[in-house]
């Protein structure tokens, strides 16, 4: 796993090659950003340094906001990290004081004096500092005067659109559309947690499910409806089918996430799991009748089984 440094422990190195941004969700255009620092590093035989912010800075800037969605955990951001192959992912602790720093303060007191830097790769609109008044010009002209090399990595499309964390939030919240998600981040939505107890409905009607209760509270809900997804448990990945919403057939009122796998039959309470988002099949409805919902679910199995057939689980490195 990329080791996880806080920036009060980081150890100066100036043969550093590092980038800086949130890497909510580390997705495609993070990617090209991530893959030239580590053959930046290579070639220099460098340190190679993701610098990034928790909370998340629009949390702080914004403190009368609900608060920003996550597509990634910290845990989850260092995981993807180290499967790219990132050394450090050093983590600055984004509070009120550190928002006033300016652009060239950031860059000097941080990047240079602590963490150390001799190549800085940026994003083409990458603002930074406070009232984000710094640019890819304010990085070039301190890369003149202190010694490091700037490098700027262009606009990352897919088709026709532009990858961002906004537009990937986009697409899981407000549209259930896993496959575009999919896309812009290279592999599945995951969202990990723990099962807990429900009130058995599901197996009522030969249909068990688990409840997953998401592991940090500011994750992102794919839209309500039912979903084709891989469950990870224990290391094994099982295909299953979700239903995320209230079970309005059942009048409930509050929101759960609840997934039957497939082929599996053992008790599962206080397991963690993690779930990989295929494909959203159908919005979630009301039925007339417990008949009418168990014949729906068969189908949605069938469909969803022939679904994953054609859909293999992404499979990352196994952590201890």
């Amino acid at each position: 796993m990329s080791k996880i440094v806080y920036l009060n422990d980081v150890q100066k190195d100036p043969n550093t090659v590092l980038t800086v941004g949130t890497f909510d969700g580390v997705h495609a255009g993070h990617k090209v950003l991530i893959n030239t620092v580590l053959q930046k590093a290579e070639k220099r035989g460098a340190r190679s340094v993701i610098v990034t912010f928790d909370p998340h800075p629009r949390d702080i800037i914004n403190p009368g906001s609900a608060g920003i969605k996550l597509l990634s955990t910290l845990k989850e951001r260092s995981e993807l990290l180290s499967d790219l192959g990132v050394d450090e992912m050093v983590v600055i602790p984004f509070d009120r004081d550190f928002s006033l720093l300016t652009s060239e303060e950031f860059v000097r007191d941080i990047i240079w004096e602590k963490i150390g830097v001799s190549e800085f790769v940026i994003g083409y609109d990458h603002q930074f500092g406070r009232n984000r008044e710094g640019t890819i010009e304010t990085v070039r002209r301190l890369g003149k005067e202190l010694g490091f090399n700037a490098h700027v990595v262009s606009r990352q499309e897919v088709g026709d659109k532009t990858v961002s964390s906004s537009a990937i939030r986009k697409a899981i919240q407000e549209e259930g559309n896993m496959r575009l998600a999919a896309s812009f981040l290279e592999r599945n939505y995951i969202l990990n947690g723990r099962v807990v107890h429900g009130d058995k409905r599901g197996k009522e009607i030969g249909f068990p499910t688990a409840n997953i209760l998401p592991e940090h509270p500011r994750k992102i809900i794919p839209r309500k409806g039912v979903y084709a997804v891989w469950v990870r448990v224990g290391g094994i990945h099982y295909g299953g089918m979700m239903n995320i919403g209230v079970r309005p057939t059942f009048d409930g009122e509050k929101e759960t996430l609840e997934v039957h796998i497939f082929d599996f039959d053992r008790e599962m309470y206080g397991m963690e799991v993690q779930i990989q988002f295929v494909d959203r099949v159908r919005d979630e409805r009301s039925f007339d009748g417990v008949e009418e919902l168990i014949g729906q679910l068969e189908r949605d199995q069938n469909r969803i089984r022939n679904l994953l057939n054609k859909q293999r689980p992404d499979i990352a490195k196994q952590r201890n």
